[in-house]
């Protein structure tokens, strides 16, 4: 199997993340108002939820779920109240729609403390290679 290097701030890139992502929309199923790709340093996605809330994604942090207050495709997502999942970066889609009835409830392995699993600034550490291993699904 070869490995596939991608340039980093190329379009494939900045589109790597959509294929995970995708799957977690799809878990979310009717819960997903829409979804976008947003800024980039750390890469970040944003999931707008039926009720009011979002999730956000980046690279370096993971998953959180909070309040949808502002955001758009080219500005960051600010969420009120937030809690990160846990779990990692890449978190199971199927586990996404049960961690974020623990963030509501403020139980399980969210948390208010944003982590820090990796830095944005090292494109060759392996996780890019994560992100293309949900494109096979």
């Amino acid at each position: 199997m070869a490995v596939k290097h991608v340039e980093p701030y190329t379009e494939e890139w900045r589109d790597q993340p959509a294929h995970y992502v995708g799957l977690v929309v799809e878990a979310l199923g009717d819960q997903v108002e829409s979804w976008w790709r947003g800024p980039c340093d750390p890469r970040t996605v944003t999931v707008r939820l039926t009720g009011g809330d979002a999730l956000v994604w980046d690279e370096e942090s993971g998953w959180r779920r909070g309040r949808y207050a502002s955001g758009d495709p080219g500005t960051p997502t600010v969420l009120a109240e937030d809690r990160y999942l846990g779990g990692g970066l890449l978190l199971s889609p199927r586990r996404i729609p049960s961690a974020i009835a623990d963030a509501r409830a403020g139980v399980g392995n969210s948390t208010a403390w944003r982590p820090c699993y990796r830095s944005y600034r090292h494109y060759h550490d392996g996780f890019d290679l994560a992100l293309d291993g949900y494109a096979d699904f």
